[in-house]
């Protein structure tokens, strides 16, 4: 196929081979790179097959451009990827799993419609991709434990749940909110001495706002999980042949024979703790080795967040004063939220100029309003 002249199909075509060529070199990439990061032999020997794997469809779609009379460009990863094989070698595979799994999510039928792979394993490898990666992340630690990450999942779900996207968006919070209060105070005409204290008033309440939360977020979770596991440990105590007849159904539910599912229940019923253990994940689905994670890191973490994003706006006030401060607080809180636009990349793919933008523009429209109104009240008082 190769020795053929390319015809005008083929040129048309090359776009399209390209595209996936690149998706390929930057899941070959990120998963050699989950394997160097990854201290577990046997999970870094799955992100390694994935990557020979990857590495077989990067020579596919190679052959396909060479057929269509494109160049082959050297294998370079995006500057997504090689951020996200970055954190990966250095910090651990865990913090980007979630991430790369809802790639993999979305782009696992990919193939479907495209007549080239048909009558390759192409399609069955890339949904398998996929499942092996949703395992992973349901059987992986996921860095933060604890309602912080918990609710920002719940926020953002769209974007995948890890540590790292926590981190991002916990920064956007401080960042924004103290923004717009310095902005605000500004806007009234308060000194820089004033408006430095403010900021800092605004760090440390909002920090500790966030990281009183999810304490008692995180504890109240934990309490609630105990109470509904006691409720039903009594239960078994009452009722153990009602009990296990529920587990009964809900192992044939997923698929186990009648038979099959009465010998586990009767083994579980043996072992008291085991079949508490058994009812908590099945009926209430909750793990009793994992209630919400712990509430001090839980807060620790949600405090320092908030403040590495709350610290923006107000350093310029340390060494600077009036509209000098203020512009330079306005400049460095814009470049802080296009980073952290760019950064909210890493995890939805969105082009950076749409991601960053967006950021910026929510960002210095919350200052703008804020600002306005601040005049407006300051203007009242000394009118």
């Amino acid at each position: 196929m190769e020795g053929r002249a390319p015809t005008m199909s083929d040129r048309g075509e090359a776009p399209r081979y390209l595209e996936n060529w690149q998706d390929e070199v930057d899941s070959a990439a990120e998963y050699r790179a989950m394997a160097a990061g990854e201290p577990n032999p046997r999970l870094a020997k799955v992100y390694a097959n994935l990557a020979e794997m990857e590495d077989a469809h990067i020579a596919f779609w190679e052959g396909r451009l060479r057929t269509a009379g494109a160049s082959v460009p050297p294998r370079r990863p995006s500057w997504r990827s090689r951020v996200l094989a970055a954190i990966a070698r250095r910090l651990g595979p865990e913090l980007v799993l979630a991430t790369i799994a809802a790639k993999e999510e979305v782009d696992q039928n990919v193939y479907l419609d495209q007549p080239e792979t048909a009558s390759t394993r192409m399609s069955a490898q890339e949904r398998w991709h996929a499942m092996v990666l949703k395992q992973l992340v349901a059987t992986q630690p996921a860095g933060l434990e604890g309602s912080f990450l918990g609710r920002l999942e719940g926020r953002h779900r769209s974007v995948g749940g890890n540590a790292l996207r926590a981190a991002v968006l916990g920064a956007n919070d401080g960042l924004c909110s103290n923004l717009g209060l310095v902005m605000g105070v500004a806007g009234a005409a308060i000194d820089s001495h004033g408006i430095l204290v403010t900021g800092l008033a605004g760090l440390l309440a909002g920090a500790c706002s966030m990281a009183l939360g999810e304490w008692v977020s995180v504890t109240s979770s934990r309490e609630l999980a105990q109470r509904e596991i006691r409720i039903e440990a009594g239960e078994l105590a009452e009722d153990p042949e009602g009990e296990g007849e529920e587990l009964k159904l809900i192992y044939e539910a997923k698929g186990l024979s009648p038979g099959e599912a009465e010998t586990m229940v009767r083994h579980l019923l043996a072992d008291r703790a085991s079949a508490v253990d058994a009812l908590a994940r099945e009926e209430l689905g909750i793990d009793p080795k994992q209630l919400g994670g712990s509430a001090w890191e839980a807060a620790i973490t949600s405090f320092a967040l908030f403040a590495i994003g709350a610290v923006v706006p107000i350093l310029p006030f340390l060494v600077a004063t009036g509209g000098i401060a203020v512009a330079s607080s306005v400049v460095i809180s814009a470049l802080g939220l296009l980073g952290i636009g760019t950064a909210i990349t890493l995890f939805t793919g969105a082009p950076v100029w749409r991601s960053g933008g967006r950021q910026l523009l929510l960002g210095l429209a919350t200052a703008g309003v804020t600002f306005g109104v601040g005049k407006l009240i300051g203007m009242t008082l000394t009118g």
